[in-house]
């Protein structure tokens, strides 16, 4: 990889990780206000990260998937946080584990259930609690469905170089 790319790379982890943090901010105190609103109030917590109209590398790449997981295809990709999502090869597996809580019947709405409610199934090895709960309120649908779409097709073949 040469250096522009890795800088590019650097700097879009930076820019995802950044966002991460703003998003996982406590929120101001609201002010009272004299009067109500009818309409909603539009701030960084309602807007999700993506809308899925975007590329889905792009959607790796904002959501900050790609700080914490190895996912075949996603450049800088690289993260040792949680498992790499390999979910073509190892997404039966983990519907069949005994310690598998959840009630997807697929691997695509397993790794739906994944994002949204991500203590269904801890994958052995990883810590609890490391994924984020917040995921499911700042991913649109379409951007959920193109996630969990791309990653059942993903196989531990993908990750040889």
């Amino acid at each position: 990889m040469h250096t522009r790319d890795r800088l590019v790379v650097w700097m879009a982890i930076g820019l995802v990780a950044l966002s991460a943090f703003w998003a996982l901010r406590e929120p101001p105190a609201s002010k009272p206000t004299a009067s109500h609103s009818a309409s909603p109030t539009l701030t960084p917590e309602t807007i999700p990260l993506v809308t899925g109209d975007e590329p889905t590398v792009d959607i790796f790449a904002r959501t900050g998937c790609a700080v914490c997981h190895v996912i075949p295809g996603i450049p800088g990709a690289i993260g040792r946080v949680g498992p790499p999502l390999v979910l073509g090869t190892t997404g039966i597996e983990r519907l069949n584990d005994p310690t598998y809580h959840g009630n997807a019947e697929s691997v695509h709405d397993y790794i739906v259930e994944s994002v949204l409610e991500p203590q269904q199934f801890v994958v052995r090895g990883y810590p609890e609690h490391t994924m984020p709960s917040w995921y499911g309120s700042k991913l649109s649908a379409l951007a959920l469905e193109k996630i969990a779409a791309y990653l059942e097709r993903q196989t531990e073949a993908e990750l040889s170089p």
